[in-house]
Order: C-alpha cells, then sequence, then structure tokens
C-alpha cells in the first residue's frame, strides 16, 4: 500500500535561480528556498496549491531519493513572492 505525503515542501535536481524564476513566471509563492549540498534545490511554498502546481512543473526536476542540506543557518531564509 502506497502512503501519500501532503507536504509544501520539494526537492529538485536544478538550481536555485532557474527553480525561482519558473516559480516566478508561474506566480507560484515561495516560502522559503535553499541550495542543496548535494546539488538542486530545496523549496517551501507558502500554499499547498503551490506545491502542487509546482510538483506538475517541476515534475520532470523533482530530484528522487535522499539529499544533503546543509545545516540550518535561522535568519538566512528568504522570501520571494
Amino acid at each position: 500500500m502506497t502512503t501519500i505525503t501532503t507536504t509544501r515542501a520539494l526537492n529538485l535536481s536544478i538550481d536555485e535561480g532557474d527553480a525561482a524564476k519558473r516559480c516566478k513566471a508561474n506566480a507560484l509563492r515561495i516560502s522559503s528556498i535553499e541550495p542543496l549540498k548535494s546539488g538542486g534545490t530545496h523549496l517551501v511554498f507558502v500554499t499547498i496549491e503551490d506545491a502542487d502546481k509546482a510538483r506538475i512543473l517541476f515534475k520532470s526536476s523533482l530530484a528522487t531519493g535522499r539529499v544533503v542540506r546543509f545545516p540550518f543557518m535561522g535568519a538566512s531564509t528568504r522570501h520571494l513572492y
């Protein structure tokens, strides 16, 4: 049986700049964006609806398997919308 998890976060295999540009062009509101230590981008969207739209938009760029993130640094979270 497959478990479906609803989340506002996505891990992508593309760089941060490209991800942000494509989100802006499609009016997807980003809550947090950060580069992944293992390569790619970690995105968190403002709403689950934006995250669902992003899953369709970035279908071919979704990272599979485990990713490595940098340690959390607190105030470095940026808001882009």
